[in-house]
């Protein structure tokens, strides 16, 4: 089943249960589908990688938001982010834990051969692509960096 007919079927569940945090997550994420399918050479359709990477955006912004919210004290709005981060989630591959990440990156890094943190973009490359939706991209970043520079 595509993620727009998951949503599909969760938006009408939360329009029934009139869960307003789920609503907006929902229409958040159907928007997002709606405009990647309708861009120039997408021909209507959306990959699975595609999906993955709209999710991932989606978050990213709610996060960045969240951020801003909490800097500026305003807890109602950091609240309403926070829920739609947990719709969006719902619909995303489990993330991997630090530890897991750390041994996942290590592991990349020995193959590779990287021994210095000029190697970095060769190893952000690889490790980008071997975690695409299992971690985000700065949580891979962070850790890259601080096993380089050991």
């Amino acid at each position: 089943m595509s993620l727009e007919e998951q949503v599909m079927g969760k938006l009408k569940d939360a329009m029934k249960a009139k869960d307003e945090a789920a609503l907006r997550g929902l229409r958040a994420i159907k928007a997002e589908i709606i405009k990647v399918k309708t861009e120039p050479g997408a021909n209507g359709i959306v990959t699975t990688e595609g999906e993955l990477k709209l999710l991932q955006k989606l978050v990213k912004q709610r996060k960045d938001s969240l951020t801003i919210f909490q800097q500026q004290n305003r807890a109602d709005l950091a609240q309403k982010e926070i829920e739609e981060i947990e719709v969006i989630e719902k619909f995303m591959p489990a993330q991997l834990s630090p530890e897991v990440l750390e041994q996942t990156i290590a592991a990349i890094i020995a193959e590779l051969g990287a021994t210095s943190p000029q190697d970095m973009g060769k190893v952000m490359g690889a490790a980008s692509k071997q975690l695409a939706g299992k971690a985000d991209g700065k949580a891979i970043a962070d850790t890259v960096k601080a096993l380089l520079t050991k």
